[in-house]
């Protein structure tokens, strides 16, 4: 599962893909393992196809199928990895007595299915994902962990799931990746944010502002998200959809975003500015 074909940009692909072929910053055998059968899992697939209906199809809301999960798991593992970088303390799976491989683990089980509520509804659908996520969890966990580890991953896996809403407080660094990785899936038009098809308004504007999202390494922080636009409406989504999932998500002194101008024009926004 990859989204590289939002990717134009030679080079860059590292700021916003995992390849389990590149060298990391974690231990990721096992993670690829995991990442291998996941996507040739036929349940899991079908779930994510299946969970757009609701989303798209009956309340004409944005696309939250293979193509959210692709681009969330793709951009989580790349913030794992660069938090990681920067020596930042994953609590989840330590605090359960696992291991340090289990941390990636748990980030792409919980951004794989972390909208797979939108199966049963849109409204609410975090907490619809839980009992759907345990069950497709109990059947694939014991291909990795014994039954002991099985229900730590379990619960670690839930917890990111259930948090990715901002109505919950994240209490692992894992869940708090998952938070802020969900609302990293806002270029050309993905907002999570509903836009009006067809209007001006100032979600439809600042959606289509967002021209690319990218994360680096920070200098101050250990990422800095990197903020693509083509017009000044693009910061109203930058502080209604990101910041708003940083806030609370435990990684808010971790991570620094900036936006830059991409305008030729240079009118409608300043060259570089941090939010």
């Amino acid at each position: 599962m990859s989204d590289a074909d939002t990717s134009s940009e030679p080079g860059d692909d590292a700021r916003r893909i995992y390849s389990p072929d590149d060298e990391h910053n974690f231990p990721d055998a096992k993670l690829n393992e995991v990442l291998a059968y996941v996507d040739a899992d036929e349940e899991i697939q079908a779930y994510l196809e299946a969970q757009n209906v609701n989303a798209v199809d009956r309340k004409r809301y944005n696309d939250h199928g293979a193509k959210h999960i692709s681009i969330v798991r793709n951009r989580a593992l790349c913030l794992y990895d660069l938090l990681k970088a920067g020596d930042v303390d994953f609590n989840g799976a330590r605090q359960q007595g696992l291991e340090e491989e289990d941390e990636s683990v748990i980030i792409a089980l919980a951004a794989t299915l972390h909208d797979v509520g939108h199966t049963v509804h849109r409204d609410q659908h975090a907490y619809y994902s839980i009992p759907l996520a345990a069950d497709i969890l109990d059947r694939v966990l014991p291909e990795f962990y014994d039954v002991t580890d099985t229900v730590r991953m379990k619960g670690e896996v839930l917890h990111a799931i259930l948090c990715h809403h901002t109505a919950e407080t994240p209490l692992t660094t894992e869940a708090g990746v998952i938070r802020v990785a969900d609302a990293l899936d806002m270029e050309r038009g993905r907002s999570r944010i509903p836009y009006e098809q067809g209007g001006r308004g100032i979600n439809t504007l600042s959606s289509q502002a967002i021209r690319r999202v990218s994360l680096h390494e920070g200098e101050t922080r250990p990422v800095m998200v990197e903020i693509a636009m083509t017009n000044a409406a693009g910061v109203y989504q930058v502080d209604n959809l990101l910041k708003s999932k940083l806030r609370g998500s435990g990684l808010e002194d971790e991570i620094r975003i900036v936006a830059v101008n991409t305008n030729e024009n240079h009118e409608q926004l300043v060259e570089r500015i941090e939010l």
